[in-house]
């Protein structure tokens, strides 16, 4: 784990990059802060998290660092050791994660649970949509207080590493660091969804998925095909990081619209957060 503190005293924000190693968009976002010599307000962590899995060009050495938390200093594995050592960095931090993935090209962030921090800083973030993860969060770093995740876009892809620049750089005026415009740069209001189950994959050897994340697939629609065999929708629902291999058991998330982030109530044409996909030909 690499560790760098920009700015004099004890930092009280933190980046986190490279939690996982097939992920470098926030690695190299780090890198970039590093070298542009920014003149902080606030000491600030830069942290490039399992750089072993970077070397390695892998997801994960032992273990999913992303589900090891809290880990511990006995742990057998290198990641179950380094979410120890990455938790005691970050302890007492406003905390940016930075991801990418295989099931949507936009940013959006992920929290545990919209509370007042999310509330604070997410709408200055140039994000399409917020996503509460409750009851899908054990042992990733986003169940602990004061994180936010961000899935910059497309794993591997240059843009998610340019994404990861710029919503790295906007998370840290939010919070004080660097000075610069403060005023949200949504024109509308952002759209808040929720986890309400997994879609499991059944057991096959090529996947396809036909939908859009954050778009509403409707009772009785297509969404997903499995060796050509399709699965349907039962109910209505918000596919949330689903896509064909990101995942090895589960094609993703169904999900509901809960809210908006300036409060204004959900049309409840949508989800009813009572979601099972069903699989069979119609």
């Amino acid at each position: 784990m690499r560790v760098e503190t920009l700015g004099d005293g004890t930092p009280e924000v933190a980046i986190v990059g490279a939690i996982h190693g097939d992920e470098p968009c926030g690695a190299v976002a780090v890198e970039a802060l590093l070298a542009a010599d920014l003149d902080v307000e606030r000491p600030v962590k830069l942290i490039v998290a399992n750089e072993r899995a970077i070397d390695r060009e892998v997801r994960y050495v032992e273990e999913d660092l992303n589900r090891a938390f809290p880990g511990s200093p006995d742990a057998g594995t290198h990641e179950g050791r380094l979410a120890h050592e990455l938790l005691a960095e970050i302890r007492g931090c406003e905390t940016l994660s930075l991801h990418s993935t295989q099931s949507h090209p936009e940013p959006f962030a992920l929290v545990e649970e919209l509370d007042g921090y999310g509330r604070s800083i997410c709408p200055y973030l140039s994000i399409g949509a917020l996503v509460e993860t409750a009851g899908y969060s054990g042992g990733r770093l986003i169940s602990y207080p004061g994180v936010i995740e961000l899935e910059c876009g497309r794993q591997g892809s240059a843009a998610a590493a340019e994404n990861a620049e710029g919503l790295a750089r906007e998370f840290l005026v939010a919070v004080g660091v660097l000075s610069g415009e403060t005023e949200p740069p949504h024109q509308r209001p952002l759209s808040v969804f929720r986890l309400d189950q997994q879609i499991p994959k059944p057991k096959a050897e090529r996947y396809e998925v036909f939908v859009e994340n954050f778009q509403r697939v409707p009772e009785g629609e297509r969404f997903a095909a499995a060796d050509g065999d399709p699965l349907f929708a039962e109910y209505p629902f918000y596919p949330i990081l689903l896509s064909a291999y990101g995942y090895r058991n589960v094609f993703g998330y169904a999900g509901s619209l809960v809210g908006r982030l300036d409060g204004e109530a959900p049309s409840r044409s949508g989800a009813d957060g009572s979601i099972r996909p069903n699989r069979g030909r119609r």
